[in-house]
């Protein structure tokens, strides 16, 4: 468990500086915070509601896909929501902005990539993903599909949506939503920690050809698999 927590804890704080570096990028907003804001610009901003509750609004509306999902909630979970924003605003009071170009890219390219690593980190620690994380991987353990393909098309359509109703999108939109995926795809298998709970013959990563089985994020085993 020690482990376990260590690892969901650093894995949370990396994922909180990976959004301080992609908005001190300035070339487009992530996904999620794509959907937020045109959420935010024609529904809640007239209504008097502030951005923060909006934020909140859209994960407890993902927490209810998680049902037919049937994925669990667990610890990282709430960590999940109580640590990344306040690592976020850190990074961000800490990081110049009067950047140039280059440097921008440069940041903008490392944030996707630490984003990718800090997912697979503290998914992986098997103690709950976040609302948005654990649809990715409730899809993937109840279809099979593969994770990369899973979660591109996720952040493709939360982007369309987002844009639709009045989101800022740039070129770092895009090029998160079409590279997180594949990254995912790659360092989650790499951190995800196995347990002697595991069922004899399960494989803890399959290939995407393996047909899937129930996964509960809570239970320390999140991708269980017959062979």
């Amino acid at each position: 468990m020690t482990r376990r927590l260590i690892q969901l804890f650093v894995g949370l704080i990396l994922y909180g500086l990976s959004i301080a570096l992609i908005v001190r990028a300035d070339l487009g907003l992530d996904p999620w915070d794509v959907l937020t804001q045109g959420v935010f610009e024609r529904f809640a901003g007239p209504a008097g509601i502030s951005f923060g509750l909006v934020v909140n609004l859209i994960g407890m509306a993902v927490l209810v896909l998680w049902i037919p999902l049937r994925q669990r909630p667990g610890i990282g979970t709430l960590a999940n929501v109580l640590v990344i924003g306040v690592v976020a605003g850190f990074g961000l009071d800490w990081l110049p902005t009067d950047l140039g170009l280059p440097v921008r890219a440069v940041l903008l390219g490392a944030g996707i990539l630490l984003n990718g690593v800090a997912s697979g980190a503290y998914i992986g620690a098997g103690l709950g993903p976040g609302p948005r994380d654990g649809l990715m991987t409730g899809i993937f353990a109840r279809t099979g599909w593969p994770v990369k393909w899973v979660r591109t098309t996720i952040e493709v359509i939360v982007v369309a949506v987002g844009w639709t109703l009045g989101g800022s999108v740039g070129l770092g939109t895009v090029v998160y939503a079409v590279s997180i995926g594949p990254l995912v795809h790659v360092f989650l298998p790499m951190f995800t920690i196995r347990t002697p709970a595991e069922p004899q013959g399960c494989k803890r990563y399959p290939p995407a050809s393996v047909s899937s089985r129930r996964a509960w994020p809570g239970s320390g085993s999140i991708f269980w698999r017959r062979r």
